[in-house]
């Protein structure tokens, strides 16, 4: 019998009011146009779409909040997880428990009385779904891993409308795909992970002028050099625009904006980043003892959505020549961020229970970010020559949750995977995903489809 889903009553046609809520996201320059969109009240709901989809093979597509555009779900149906938004945690086990749907402000809510806190990302209001099943780089990474890397368990819709509750017991192949392969083997409706203690954090930021940004990368590379792992540094170079929501010394100016996270002695903390302080003085500085709660504001992410235009690439390791080519990006003039920020410690280390994350060789990665501007139009095309020039150094590689093409354009994922991860990625898609259903940003083809033998 065909599945319906006229059981569903927040299923949405275009031109009514529900379908524009499920379909809207952080980035405007890409909501998806789905035939049908379906606002979860529950993982019945969500099976429920996938079952009608697959039946009548349509494209589906995830809205899982998060700020990176939705894929896959032009002229098919849209599932619109954010209702899935529960959260547990478990102080004595240090773990939680949360929706598909939830977002990490919620979550750092819950651990906060704990003193715990998950491996969430700079920007508290990204999902933790997308997130973590696209590996999730957390300012709190090189200490503990990656956030894929606590995951205990994951309930997943699969391509075939049933749930199932993944672990490396129950099937460990799947289990390791999910945790790194993204959205690319089903809708994740709740995920368990583990907590790390979050009561001895120092933090936050330092804008220096951004004429600094020789010096300050350079002494950016040497700190760096021997960080040990509690210490998490990046640095963005950035005009603030000139509005009211933007600190006022900040305003219309071309900055650098150092982010620092370490666990540990504040004495020892400055210790470290000492160096780093002495290069200019800063405009504003916000690290400090860091609650919780505030651990967003150590990157101060945009949360407003607007169009967004981005790009990120790899590098294996620190190289002059290479920050050369940073350093003739960057200006007052350039109409985007630019971003380096140091991975290694945890991240270059192997899971407990392996899983897919790709790249965790690499010592550093460069995103580039532009929003709403009078040089917006020329961003795609400046980012892109960018991430080019970058090429002899990178080999064209990028992290998952920070890949993605300035132009919009579709992503190669030998670009994200080693090349036997990505086989095995495809491997487990011939299993639970053999014709496609599930197409996210990132998408990994089954061996048949991908022109290659099983």
């Amino acid at each position: 019998m065909s599945t319906t889903i006229d059981s569903i009553p927040t299923t949405f046609e275009p031109g009514t009011p529900g379908y524009e809520a499920a379909r809207a996201g952080f980035d405007l320059s890409a909501i998806p146009a789905p035939e049908l969109a379906v606002s979860a009240r529950d993982e019945a709901d969500v099976a429920a779409a996938v079952r009608f989809a697959a039946e009548r093979g349509m494209p589906l597509g995830v809205r899982t909040t998060g700020h990176g555009p939705v894929r896959g779900a032009d002229g098919g149906v849209l599932v619109d997880t954010r209702a899935l938004s529960w959260v547990t945690v478990d102080p004595t086990g240090r773990t939680a428990v949360v929706g598909g749907g939830a977002t990490w402000t919620p979550v750092l809510a819950a651990c906060a009385p704990s003193g715990l806190i998950p491996l969430c990302g700079s920007s508290p209001d990204v999902g933790v779904a997308s997130y973590t099943m696209g590996g999730g780089l957390s300012p709190l990474g090189r200490l503990h891993g990656w956030a894929a890397d606590m995951v205990r368990r994951v309930r997943l819709v699969t391509a075939d409308g049933e749930v199932r509750d993944v672990t490396a017991d129950s099937d460990p192949e799947l289990f390791a795909a999910v945790r790194g392969g993204g959205g690319n083997l089903g809708i994740a409706t709740e995920l368990e992970f583990d907590l790390v203690p979050g009561d001895a954090m120092y933090g936050g930021g330092l804008f220096q002028p951004g004429e600094c940004a020789p010096e300050l990368l350079a002494t950016f590379g040497r700190v760096t050099a021997s960080a040990p792992d509690a210490l998490s540094l990046s640095v963005a170079f950035v005009t603030f625009p000139d509005l009211d929501v933007v600190p006022a010394p900040l305003r219309g100016r071309y900055v650098a904006h150092l982010r620092v996270t370490f666990v540990g002695a504040p004495a020892e903390a400055e210790r470290l980043i000492a160096p780093l302080r002495a290069v200019a003085t800063p405009i504003l500085d916000s690290v400090r003892p860091l609650p919780v709660l505030e651990f967003g504001t150590i990157h101060g992410d945009p949360a407003r959505p607007q169009p967004v235009s981005s790009g990120g690439t790899v590098l294996p390791a620190w190289d002059d020549a290479a920050i050369e080519v940073l350093l003739g990006d960057i200006g007052p003039a350039t109409p985007h961020m630019l971003e380096l920020r140091h991975l290694g410690g945890a991240l270059a280390r192997p899971a407990a229970v392996q899983d897919c994350v790709g790249h965790r060789d690499a010592a550093f990665n460069v995103f580039t970010s532009a929003y709403p501007g009078p040089a917006f139009a020329d961003a795609a095309r400046l980012q892109t020559a960018f991430h080019q020039r970058l090429l002899p150094w990178s080999g064209g590689r990028s992290l998952f949750n920070f890949t993605s093409r300035p132009d919009g354009g579709p992503i190669d994922p030998r670009a994200v995977f080693e090349p036997a991860t990505l086989a095995r990625l495809q491997q487990v898609k011939a299993a639970v995903d053999p014709q496609g259903l599930f197409r996210p940003g990132v998408a990994i083809a089954a061996p048949a489809l991908a022109g290659v033998s099983a």
